[in-house]
C-alpha cells in the first residue's frame, strides 16, 4: 500500500540486533506510551514487516484488558477500547505469558473482538507477544500484517527480546504514571486538609457566622472556583429557609440576605430532607419549582450545590455554592465541601447556642434592672383597697377577662391606680409565672421611645454601643403594661398595631422579623375617641386596644372607700417611718371624705404620708386646713382660677389648639401634657372655647 513504511526483505542477524539496540535505547527516553509505542514503531519496521501495533494492558480495577494505544499505518482501525480476558487474543498471552502467532486470519475460527475487526479490514496475520516486568504480568504486544504468514520463527524470536524491553519500560511508565497520581492524590489531600484547617481556625477565631461568612467564601474560593455563596437557616417551625448570609459579587438583587422561602420544592429543602449534599448541573426550575430557584436561574445561576447543616442534634440549614458556568463542581468537591460543611454546621450551632446564652443574660440582666427600679417605684401596694360597689364592678371585670389573654384598656384619670389593676390582671391570668413590664410612654422621650419599646441593634443610631432588648420583647410570654397610651407618636403606632396583630416586629437598624407573644394591657387618662378625631391617633389602633376597656372610677366617685384608704396608708407609712399611730380624728375623717381629691388616690397616699411625718403622737395630725379654704380664700381660688382658665386659653388659641409636641401648649405653658389636661378639665376648658 503506497506510503506505509516496508521492512527490509529477509533482515539480517545484524539488522534485528541493530534495531534492538536502538528499541533499548528508545524505551529509557520515553516516559508517555504513546510515544514509546511511536519511537518502537519506527525502529521495529527497519526489520518486521506488520501494519499496525498495539499496547493491550491489564486492568485489574476492572479484570479486563484495554487497548491503550495503537500505532496504524495506513488506514485509521476502530478498536475497542477494552475487550474481556476470556476469548481475546491479547487475554490468552496475558493469561499464558507465551506468544500467539495466526499466519492467516481467514483460517483462525476463534478469533477475538479485536482480531475479528483487523480481519475485516484485510489483515492477515498477526503476533501477539506477552509485555512482563519482575515476574508481573503487564498485558501484551500485538502486532498486525495485511499479508498472510508475515511472521517466521527468526522475528519470532526477535520481537520477544523486544517484548521484554518494552515490558520493562510500560512498567516503568506505568510506575512513573503512579507516583503522578499519588503525588497528585498528596497534594489534593494537603490542600484538603489545609482548606479544613483554614476554616477551622477562621470559625474559632470568632462566634459571629454573619461576619465571618466572607472568611470561609475565601478559604473555598481557594480550592474549588465559584460566583455564590450563602448560608440559609432554618425559620422556627422548620418549614421556611431564611439567607442569614451572602457573598454574590455583582448580584442583581434578585437573591439578597434575609430572604425567606419555602423548603417546599426547594433544592435547599431536598438536601435537609435527604441529609445529603445536592449537586444541581444544570439548575433547572422544572425539576425544583420554587421562588428561590427562579431567582438564582435569573441571576444566571448555571450550576450549584447545596450543603445540608445538621450535627447530631438538629438540622440547622444549607450552605450552598454555585456558579454562573456548567459542570463547575467535581464529585470529589463535593465530598471536600460535605466536610467543610460538618464543620460549619458545628461552629454554627455553637454560635447560636453562644447567642441564646447571651440573649438570656442580658434578658436577665434587664429584668434584674427593670425588676429592681420596680421594687423603688411609688407604686407598689400590696392589695387593692377599697369595698365600693363602684369598685368591686371594677374588680369583677379583672376577674372575668384576666384568663382570657384579651387586650385590655384601663381608663382613668392620673391617680385612680391603673397600673394596680393591670398588676392584677398579670396576677389573675395564666401568665402570672412570667414577667410583668411596664413602660410609661409619657416618661419617655419621643426620639427613645421606638428604641425603649422595640429594641435596637448595636450601631443602629449614634450612641447604640450594644444590642438592646426592647421592652415588648422583655415580656415576651408575659404582659407588656403600656401606661400613658395616647402620648405614644402617631408614626410609631403602625409598628405598634403591627405588634399587636401580627405579633412580630423589627428591632430598631434591623431587618430580621422577631416573633412576640405578649399580651397588653394599656393606659390613658386621655380621651382616645377625641384624639381619633382630631386625627393624633390611628383609628385602627383604637379598636384594636380598645378590646376590652376598663374604666376605674375617680376617688370623688366612691368616697366611701377613702376612710379604709387612710388607714391603710397610715399603718403603712407608720411601719416605715417606726411611728406609732393609733388615732384617726373624726373631724379629720370627715374632712378627708369631703375633699373632691383631684389627683384621686395618689394625691390621698401624698397627704397621709406627710400627716405620719408631721404626727408627734398616736393621733394622726392632717394638715386639713389645706382641704378647707376660708370664704376669702375661696373667693381668692376662683379669682386665680378665672385668670389661670383665660391664661390656658390665650396660650391655647396661639398654639392653635396643639396641647403636646415643642410648640404645643404644654411646653409653652412649661407643663406636663398630663398636668394641662388636668388643669383643663379641672377649670372646665374644652374645644368648644378655642
Amino acid at each position: 500500500m503506497p506510503g506505509i513504511p516496508q521492512p527490509a526483505a529477509d533482515a539480517s542477524a545484524d539488522q534485528r540486533y541493530q534495531a534492538l539496540l536502538e528499541v533499548t535505547d528508545a524505551v529509557a527516553l520515553h516516559d508517555d506510551l504513546g510515544e514509546l509505542l511511536h519511537d518502537v514503531a519506527q525502529r521495529l519496521l527497519k526489520v518486521v514487516r506488520f501494519d499496525s501495533v498495539s499496547f493491550v494492558l491489564h486492568d485489574p480495577s476492572a479484570n479486563l484488558m484495554r487497548v491503550a494505544h495503537t500505532e496504524s499505518f495506513g488506514q485509521n482501525i476502530p478498536l475497542p477500547p477494552t475487550v474481556p480476558i476470556n476469548g481475546s487474543a491479547s487475554g490468552r498471552v496475558w493469561q499464558t505469558g507465551k506468544p500467539l502467532v495466526v499466519d492467516d486470519l481467514d483460517k483462525e475460527h476463534q478469533l477475538g473482538p479485536v482480531l475479528k475487526i483487523l480481519q475485516q479490514y484485510g489483515f492477515q496475520s498477526c503476533c501477539v507477544l506477552p509485555l512482563t516486568a519482575a515476574d508481573r504480568r503487564l498485558g501484551a504486544l500485538a502486532l498486525t500484517s495485511r499479508k498472510p504468514g508475515a511472521y517466521a520463527s527468526a522475528d519470532l524470536e526477535f520481537l520477544l527480546r523486544v517484548a521484554e524491553q518494552v515490558g520493562l519500560a510500560v512498567d516503568n511508565v506505568a510506575q512513573r504514571q503512579q507516583a503522578l497520581a499519588y503525588q497528585k492524590q498528596m497534594a489534593s489531600e494537603r490542600d484538603r486538609l489545609r482548606l479544613l484547617l483554614e476554616v477551622n481556625n477562621v470559625l474559632v477565631s470568632n462566634r459571629e457566622i454573619r461576619d465571618l461568612f466572607p472568611a470561609i467564601s475565601n478559604c473555598l474560593q481557594k480550592v474549588v472556583a465559584h460566583d455564590y455563596t450563602s448560608l440559609a437557616l432554618l425559620e422556627p417551625g422548620g418549614s421556611l429557609l431564611r439567607l442569614y448570609a451572602l457573598v454574590f459579587p455583582g448580584a442583581k438583587g434578585l437573591v439578597h440576605q434575609e430572604l425567606v422561602f419555602p423548603l417546599e420544592n426547594s433544592p435547599g429543602g431536598w438536601a435537609l430532607a435527604h441529609r445529603e449534599p445536592l449537586l444541581a448541573d444544570p439548575l433547572t426550575t422544572e425539576q425544583y419549582p420554587a421562588e428561590i430557584t427562579a431567582r438564582m436561574v435569573s441571576e444566571g445561576v448555571r450550576s450549584a450545590l447545596w450543603l445540608p447543616l445538621i450535627t447530631r442534634n438538629a438540622a440547622l440549614g444549607t450552605l450552598s455554592l454555585a456558579s454562573l458556568h456548567d459542570h463547575a463542581f467535581r464529585a470529589e468537591d463535593v465530598g471536600l465541601l460535605a466536610q467543610v460543611a460538618s464543620q460549619v454546621a458545628i461552629a454554627l450551632e455553637n454560635a447560636l447556642a453562644f447567642r441564646e446564652i447571651a440573649q438570656l443574660k442580658d434578658k436577665l440582666a434587664q429584668e434584674k434592672i427593670y425588676l429592681q427600679e420596680e421594687i423603688h417605684s411609688e407604686y407598689n401596694f400590696e392589695e387593692i383597697v377599697g369595698e365600693s360597689r363602684a369598685l368591686q364592678t371594677v374588680l369583677q371585670q379583672v376577674e372575668t377577662v384576666a384568663p382570657t389573654g384579651a387586650t385590655v384598656l384601663i381608663l382613668g384619670e392620673t391617680g385612680t391606680g391603673k397600673e394596680l389593676i393591670a398588676r392584677a390582671i398579670h396576677d389573675r391570668s395564666t401568665r402570672r409565672e412570667q414577667t410583668f413590664v411596664k413602660m410609661s410612654c409619657a416618661a419617655i422621650p419621643t426620639g427613645l421611645l421606638e428604641s425603649e419599646l422595640f429594641g435596637h441593634e448595636k450601631g443602629a443610631f449614634t450612641g447604640a454601643i450594644m444590642q438592646k432588648i426592647g421592652r415588648l420583647e422583655l415580656a415576651h410570654k408575659g404582659t407588656l403594661f403600656l401606661d400613658e397610651v395616647g402620648d405614644i407618636p402617631l408614626e410609631l403606632q403602625p409598628k405598634l398595631l403591627r405588634a399587636l396583630q401580627e405579633r412580630e416586629f423589627e428591632r430598631l437598624g434591623s431587618t430580621r422579623t422577631q416573633q412576640v407573644d405578649t399580651r397588653m394591657v394599656a393606659a390613658t387618662n386621655r380621651d382616645l375617641p377625641q384624639m381619633v378625631e382630631e386625627g393624633t391617633f390611628r383609628r385602627d389602633l383604637y379598636y384594636r386596644l380598645n378590646v376590652f376597656p376598663l374604666r376605674i372610677p375617680p376617688l370623688r366617685e366612691r368616697p366611701e372607700d377613702i376612710p379604709l384608704l387612710v388607714r391603710y396608708f397610715a399603718q403603712k407609712f407608720a411601719h416605715t417611718m417606726n411611728r406609732q399611730i393609733e388615732v384617726i380624728p373624726s373631724e379629720t375623717m370627715e374632712a378627708l371624705v369631703n375633699w373632691e381629691w383631684p389627683g384621686n388616690v395618689r394625691e390621698l397616699e401624698h397627704m397621709i404620708e406627710r400627716a405620719v411625718i408631721l404626727s408627734r403622737g398616736p393621733v394622726l395630725n392632717v394638715p386639713i386646713a389645706e382641704l378647707q379654704p376660708t370664704n376669702g380664700e375661696a373667693k381668692n381660688l376662683l379669682r386665680l382660677d378665672d385668670a389661670e382658665r383665660e391664661h390656658i386659653l390665650r396660650v391655647l388659641r396661639e398654639a392653635g389648639g396643639v396641647i403636646g409636641g415643642p410648640a404645643g401648649a404644654a411646653s409653652r405653658l412649661g407643663l406636663k401634657r398630663t398636668t394641662l389636661h388636668f388643669k383643663m378639665k379641672k377649670l372646665g376648658i374644652t374645644r368648644a372655647d378655642l
